[in-house]
């Protein structure tokens, strides 16, 4: 298994990593970065530096893997995993083996140290990768049900098909935006009572999801599927993902094609991506799908991931609030179940493509992946430090989303995800 050797919990890094970091020598998550004096490269985190790719290529450190300098000086991560799966387990292992305090050979070079290290506090991080395609799911069993209980018959709260197939949609991919990326709040038609006219103006009832989105490599020329069986090779990483939601808009419009300007104005993507074999050891079983799945949604193994998730809201100036523990390991639907019912007909896959999990809530109060139902369409108004309520996100807030792995004493984190809301233009 390509990557368990970059997984060893006993590895220690010649570079300094704090404690509760992120970003030990057993994650390695990949990004893209830019300084004031540097063209855009391709990174990877450890403790608070990040190692250049780029320089690290010219100094002579990837010899023997297929990467060319084109693939490490670019603006996103594309052109990297166009090698594939193989290749980009086996570039990780070669970081690790550098960063490993037992090994002097990029350690005891000074001159070539100052060269490839750069403090992740003076960069600009860009958003990850090229998207072409963007898929939104929606296999959170709690928040589906919420969601179902909250505007229809609570007796019927899944829809008929929910347990028998992945649902899912086509997002907009030219709006994703990377973590520190403002968002303007939407304009759009709104209708309360469904029986009135419309009106138009900006939305009363922003909300964030907390969602988890992983990305993938070439898949399969159109026409062929990937089994669940096969799909973990095509699945890069994961990364955290806010797909903003304006719920008035939304409820107007959804019907009957779905949501469309309550959902396309911004999604917010965390800058690194944390590479499926750095989440090996996090594998859990997921829940018992019952009826049981089509054979082509059969999967064996443990598909799901104990990833611990937490939303916070910051006001202009404020203290921030917890509003939401949640975890990764609640989904019904995984991703290899994901992928499998994407390509099941023959659609292509490729390099770069966003898949989000759709938001992510837990059994329990507390652990709800959104405000709609952390306050149950308002009805339940978070207290602020500051005295002020929330039952949406106001103007100037500012919603941040973190999320990490742990187990034997290595803690596999994402950074984190955050966005201001500016108001309507």
């Amino acid at each position: 298994m390509h990557g368990v050797k970059a997984n060893d919990p006993k590895l220690k890094s010649w570079v300094d990593v704090p404690a509760e970091s992120d970003f030990p020598i057993q994650n390695l998550p990949f990004g893209v970065f830019r300084t004031e004096s540097q063209l855009p490269r391709v990174g990877v985190a450890i403790g608070e530096k990040i190692l250049d790719l780029k320089a690290l290529h010219i100094l002579g450190y990837l010899e023997n893997l297929p990467f060319r300098l084109e693939d490490m000086l670019a603006d996103s991560l594309n052109p990297m995993m166009r090698h594939g799966k193989e290749a980009v387990s086996d570039l990780r292992n070669r970081v690790s083996k550098l960063l490993r305090s037992d090994m002097p050979d990029l350690r005891d070079r000074e001159h070539h140290v100052k060269q490839v290290l750069v403090n992740q506090s003076e960069v600009q991080m860009l958003l990850p990768v090229k998207v072409g395609d963007y898929t939104d799911f929606y296999s959170s069993m709690d928040h589906a049900r919420n969601v179902g209980m909250m505007f229809r018959d609570p007796d019927k709260a899944l829809l008929p098909n929910w347990k028998y197939l992945p649902v899912g949609y086509h997002g907009r991919a030219s709006s994703i935006i990377v973590s520190g990326t403002p968002v303007h709040r939407p304009m759009g038609q709104t209708n309360a009572s469904d029986n009135s006219q419309p009106v138009f103006g900006p939305t009363k009832q922003l909300d964030f999801e907390l969602e988890m989105a992983f990305i993938t490599f070439d898949g399969k020329p159109l026409g062929q599927h990937i089994s669940t069986v096969e799909a973990d090779d095509y699945i890069f990483g994961l990364t955290l993902f806010n797909d903003w939601s304006a719920r008035d808009i939304q409820r107007w419009e959804y019907v009957p094609l779905g949501p469309f300007l309550a959902k396309n104005f911004a999604s917010s993507m965390s800058p690194w991506i944390v590479t499926l074999d750095a989440l090996e050891p996090f594998r859990v079983m997921g829940p018992v799908q019952e009826p049981a799945v089509m054979p082509y949604l059969q999967y064996e193994g443990n598909k799901n991931f104990d990833i611990h998730l937490e939303v916070s809201i910051a006001p202009s100036g404020g203290e921030e609030k917890n509003v939401s523990v949640s975890n990764y390991r609640y989904m019904y639907w995984n991703m290899a179940q994901q992928l499998a019912h994407h390509t099941v007909n023959g659609c292509n896959i490729r390099c770069g493509d966003v898949m989000a999990s759709g938001t992510i809530s837990g059994p329990t109060e507390g652990t709800f992946g959104s405000m709609l139902e952390i306050t149950w369409k308002g009805s339940k108004p978070v207290q602020m430090p500051d005295g002020s309520v929330r039952t949406f996100i106001n103007d100037n807030d500012k919603v941040i989303m973190k999320g990490y792995a742990e187990k034997d004493g290595v803690r596999i984190g994402f950074g984190e995800c955050v966005s201001e809301v500016l108001p309507a233009l």
